[in-house]
């Protein structure tokens, strides 16, 4: 079967292909050429060996200008350092290639480019072919890469040593390593919960409603009868995501084992309010308050829970706590600077 300039032969699979004259195969492959390299963003320059330009295809900025000399708007720097690895691909022969950081208007462009030398059929240098590739976006994806990298491990480090802290101040306030492993799983568990929603939040850190909901919910009948929140929602750093969230996992220990949550209709009270503290920025001040045992207070004796509620999470909030058990009622208050929380 012939048809005008084609001829339909079969593959070594038997199926039927159209093989091009030699002429129109070129003008085709060109032209194909020719809308990848625009649709690949790719600029192709062609210059002899006294560095005259030939031929160019999609010269882009800052590739494109008036001049024959093919190095476009570059700073003089840039052009430089191209022309000497252009010279030294005639002399030598043997490829090179650069990367380029071009300043424009909307900030540095950075560019692959390759220097190839034109051999012709007796291996003499004929000339030598340029190919720049915009590589700008793909280095700041690196670049954002890298950086998460870096938040993530200090995240990791810091959560670590949080760990660490607690494990320490475990161990001195237990009966045994039974008592040990069952507090400081919870402990754990705590942390765990906290980080999944700092996590699930790209870590910008998480709603403290939700938190203490999360908090409250693992240990009550469920947060919608054990828990009335009342107040702001201020969103919290991941650092306070991590602290508030222990605290109020101490809390709701607590009172399981002696206070509200003891009984299957008991609930706690946390509200929180944004007032203007003493330096005149804007403070979070979140009470916990509920009714408890006559034997809440354990005749008096500091345990974790305690000193991690009156001492480890405001100092790592830089802020201030108070504990009160008196008159059958429990009271915590914790003040946190703004530094640890963004209002919408």
């Amino acid at each position: 079967m012939r048809s005008r300039g084609r001829d339909t032969k079969k593959n070594e699979r038997g199926e039927e292909v159209i093989a091009l004259q030699p002429a129109e195969s070129g003008m085709q492959l060109g032209r194909a050429l020719l809308h990848a390299l625009h649709n690949a963003g790719i600029s192709v320059l062609y210059q002899d060996r006294d560095m005259k330009t030939v031929w160019a295809r999609n010269m882009r900025a800052p590739w494109a200008a008036d001049s024959s000399e093919g190095e476009g708007v570059l700073p003089p720097a840039q052009a430089d350092r191209i022309g000497a690895a252009k010279r030294d691909v005639v002399a030598s022969g043997n490829p090179q290639r650069l990367e380029i950081g071009v300043p424009m208007e909307d900030g540095v462009r950075w560019f692959q480019v390759w220097i190839d030398a034109d051999h012709g059929e007796a291996g003499d240098v004929q000339g030598v072919v340029t190919t720049m590739v915009e590589t700008t976006e793909q280095r700041r994806r690196e670049q954002t890469l890298t950086t998460l990298l870096r938040e993530v491990t200090h995240r990791s480090k810091n959560l670590l040593a949080i760990i660490q802290s607690i494990a320490t101040q475990t161990g001195r306030y237990s009966d045994g390593i039974g008592d040990f492993l069952t507090r400081f799983r919870g402990r754990l568990q705590s942390l765990a919960s906290s980080q999944d929603l700092v996590t699930s939040s790209n870590w910008r850190g998480a709603a403290l409603r939700e938190l203490v909901a999360g908090q409250v919910g693992r240990y009550g009948t469920g947060a919608s009868h054990s828990l009335r929140f009342r107040g702001a929602n201020p969103y919290l750093n991941p650092n306070a995501a991590l602290h508030i969230g222990l605290a109020m996992h101490e809390l709701a220990v607590n009172s399981v084992s002696y206070g509200a949550l003891s009984r299957p209709e008991g609930f706690v009270e946390v509200t929180a309010v944004l007032d203007a503290s003493t330096d005149g920025d804007i403070a979070l001040s979140l009470t916990w308050a509920e009714t408890v045992g006559t034997d809440s207070n354990q005749e008096g004796k500091k345990r974790f829970g305690s000193v991690a509620l009156e001492r480890v999470v405001p100092s790592s909030l830089n802020g201030t706590a108070r504990l009160e058990i008196a008159d059958g009622r429990l009271e915590y208050r914790l003040v946190v600077p703004h530094g640890n929380f963004e209002t919408d």
